[in-house]
């Protein structure tokens, strides 16, 4: 008979998992360089302009009578905010801009938010929209004049029609946008009518949103600029055509510069706004 030694089983310790690799930290030098690169990257068309602008007068390629150095304009800018006058001009434009565009996104939205959600409204509602979106707000300005006045009144009016086409159009074509593979998701889950709205739509309706909101955004500080022009006593508009009629052409390009720096800063202010409001969204961008 042969005997069957039986071998100890062997223990096997077990293998731990092998550590991830600690990301290495980038040096402070490194950090500002790489900073100052993407600064440079997105101000390098910017410094091209501004160096063709003081270069191009000085050189006599333009009349730098009616196109100063950008230093010279600078210069009358500087000027401007020394006295007071500039401050004056900006508050302002800002207080009708920024009244009119509130008043529009608190009425377009909610408004394109029901279009684009019911059929029936939207097809009742569709005729005169097409209507008044091709009529162009400055087309309207003498007609806002003569029902509202010369005051401040018809100039809110003014933007705040001007702002909500855009605002409008957007929400619309937002909500009738969003993906019906989503909806139906969501409605098969046991969603009603008005959290499907809130959870689906909506959300996802906020990009196409923003868009409307930014060019509106665009639109409030123009449709102003021009409506500044006729019967103002302050506001950049009123800035510009004075200085225009009194040959102060520093103060004029003063003042085009001014609505340029405000449209941008409102611009990037919209889109931290709706970065803040889109967390939920992916930058596909390289």
């Amino acid at each position: 008979m042969v005997d069957v030694v039986e071998r100890p089983a062997r223990v096997v310790a077990p293998t731990a998992a092998p550590a991830e690799p600690a990301t290495p930290s980038v040096p402070l030098p490194g950090r500002l360089l790489g900073l100052g690169r993407r600064v440079l990257h997105r101000t390098a068309a910017l410094a091209l302009l501004a160096a063709l602008w003081e270069l191009a007068p000085r050189a006599g390629l333009v009349d730098r009578v009616f196109l100063p150095p950008l230093s010279e304009v600078l210069v009358g800018w500087t000027e401007l905010l020394r006295t007071g006058q500039l401050a004056e001009h900006v508050g302002a434009s800002l207080t009708r801009s920024l009244t009119g565009l509130g008043l529009a996104v608190l009425t377009a939205v909610p408004l394109g938010l029901l279009i684009g959600w019911y059929r029936p409204l939207a097809d009742l509602l569709s005729p005169l929209l097409e209507v008044f979106r091709n009529t162009a707000a400055l087309a309207l300005l003498p007609v806002f004049v003569l029902i509202l006045g010369l005051g401040e009144t018809s100039k809110i009016a003014l933007v705040l029609y001007a702002c909500s086409w855009p605002i409008l159009l957007n929400t619309i074509a937002g909500v009738k946008g969003v993906d019906p593979l989503l909806v139906r998701s969501a409605r098969s889950m046991g969603l009603n009518h008005l959290r499907l709205f809130q959870k689906v739509i909506l959300p996802a309706a906020v990009p196409t949103i923003f868009t409307g909101v930014r060019l509106a955004g665009a639109y409030s500080i123009l449709v102003l600029v021009a409506a500044e022009m006729v019967g103002a006593k302050a506001g950049l508009g009123y800035l510009i055509n004075y200085a225009q009629y009194n040959f102060a052409i520093p103060d004029m390009y003063s003042g085009i510069i001014t609505i340029s720096a405000i449209g941008l800063l409102v611009n990037q202010l919209l889109v931290a706004l709706e970065r803040r409001f889109s967390t939920w969204r992916v930058d596909v961008s390289a």
